[in-house]
């Protein structure tokens, strides 16, 4: 069984929000940002929900990944802004669907990693428990919260092991796919169910209500980001009725 099974992802970050908050922050990020509203207040809104995972990454001391981000981020949003208006034809059109993709769908993407990577198990499982979630949502969402993590751990694992045997993508491109791509695929299978295993065994599946050590709750920064949240879905339903 793969390392990280049993434990889940581990939450190493000093900077910590409630699972409800982060579930909040993604489903405003995705909605809104993906939505293809501009104009009017969303000039405004938009900006600052991308530079919603970008403090999130630097508050969990995830600096790398937040840099990284931004200089793509900003990357997509100058080619929209000055290179796209300055072509024509079918280069224009290129920029506009490569940068435009990174422009709405990166900071959900981000989001997301965030999450991800910043919740326990338990704690997803304890948000879920006070919202009374039916357990047919939570437990492949449990799932899915090892599943990411652990399928990272296994790519490396694979990259390592063709290095090892001189497998290069540059000169084997296509052994490359072959040895990287169908233990991949294979380890995705296996995966899944050690983790569905895995979950069942905890008892998730249970009738009876399961007990759970971790503690979760509202502290100010879930304040903060839950004003964010409320704010930016005022603006965004105004905008949609042609009032901003």
């Amino acid at each position: 069984m793969s390392v990280g099974l049993i434990s889940g992802s581990e939450n190493t970050a000093h900077f910590t929000l409630d699972p409800r908050t982060k579930l909040a922050l993604v489903a405003t990020v995705c909605t809104i940002m993906i939505s293809g509203r501009v104009g009017g207040i969303m000039t405004v809104i938009h900006p600052i929900l991308a530079l919603v995972p970008f403090v999130l990454l630097l508050f969990s001391r995830r600096v790398k990944a937040a840099v990284c981000y931004m200089i793509a981020y900003a990357a997509a949003y100058s080619m929209i802004s000055f290179v796209m208006p300055a072509t024509s034809g079918i280069i224009s059109i290129l920029i506009g669907a490569t940068a435009g993709i990174i422009y709405r769908m990166m900071p959900s993407l981000i989001t997301g990693y965030f999450v991800v990577n910043t919740t326990k198990v338990s704690e997803f499982n304890a948000a879920m428990e006070h919202m009374h979630v039916s357990t047919k949502i939570t437990i492949p969402m449990s799932v899915m919260f090892r599943f990411f993590p652990t399928i990272k751990e296994e790519s490396s694992a694979i990259k390592d092991a063709m290095h090892m045997r001189g497998i290069s993508s540059l000169r084997n491109p296509m052994e490359m796919l072959e040895y990287r791509l169908v233990p991949l695929l294979m380890s995705v299978v296996k995966i899944g169910e050690e983790l569905s295993i895995s979950a069942l065994t905890r008892g998730l599946s249970g009738d009876i209500k399961r007990t759970n050590i971790c503690k979760i709750g509202f502290h100010f920064p879930d304040l903060v980001c839950f004003l964010l949240c409320i704010v930016c879905w005022i603006c965004f339903v105004l905008h949609m009725g042609g009032i901003v």
